[in-house]
């Protein structure tokens, strides 16, 4: 992904983005940089320019390159009766390395790929360092035996305390292992799939 700072981003694209930019900091920046702009009233965006900031909008919450992008949105487009947004959704959640941000594993999607690249998963009992692979409803992921001790996963109890896992997962800390059990659901409301999708039908 580009090496723009991510408060640069996060002011063009929305503070949903990324997780650092979801902090009282990032607000303290917000209003120190209007307060240099001015009060100039931004430009209204065309229709173009808006599906392209939502198209952007998607690519850098989730950390998914334009290529691979567009790969998503020529499944996504395959799905028949109105359900292509939908399909794009579940694709981007059930990556691997979103499922161990939405476990709560790690509290950044940027390290949950790491983590997933170095090896401390299991999918069905097998290693996978590919932290696009796609996760099913049925499949199990647990945390693998050697890296147990690692400093990243201790503590997991007091940790997640407080957090609840999605829905459609399941997960038991004392065996470090989750399952996905249904589909994901877009409850959040930041992200408009649908526009993206018109994006690309142009």
């Amino acid at each position: 992904m580009p090496t723009m700072p991510k408060y640069k981003i996060c002011r063009r694209l929305g503070p949903g983005v990324y997780e650092k930019c979801q902090t009282q900091k990032f607000v303290m920046s917000q209003a120190r940089h209007a307060g240099k702009k001015g009060d100039k009233r931004p430009k209204a965006l065309s229709d173009y320019g808006t599906q392209f900031l939502e198209k952007q909008r998607i690519r850098f919450t989730y950390g998914v390159r334009e290529k691979q992008f567009g790969n998503y949105i020529k499944k996504a487009s395959e799905k028949k009766g109105g359900h292509s947004a939908q399909a794009l959704f579940g694709m981007l959640e059930t990556r691997l390395d979103n499922i161990i941000y939405r476990l709560g594993l790690a509290n950044t999607r940027n390290l949950a790929r790491q983590m997933v690249s170095h090896g401390h998963f299991l999918v069905n009992g097998k290693k996978t360092t590919v932290p696009s692979y796609h996760i099913s409803e049925g499949d199990v992921i647990t945390v693998r035996e050697g890296s147990r001790k690692s400093v990243l996963f201790q503590g997991l109890d007091k940790k997640l305390k407080n957090y609840s896992v999605p829905a459609w997962l399941n997960f038991n800390i004392e065996k470090m292992e989750a399952k996905v059990t249904g589909t994901p659901e877009n409850t959040e409301g930041f992200l408009n799939f649908s526009s993206v999708l018109e994006f690309y039908s142009r």
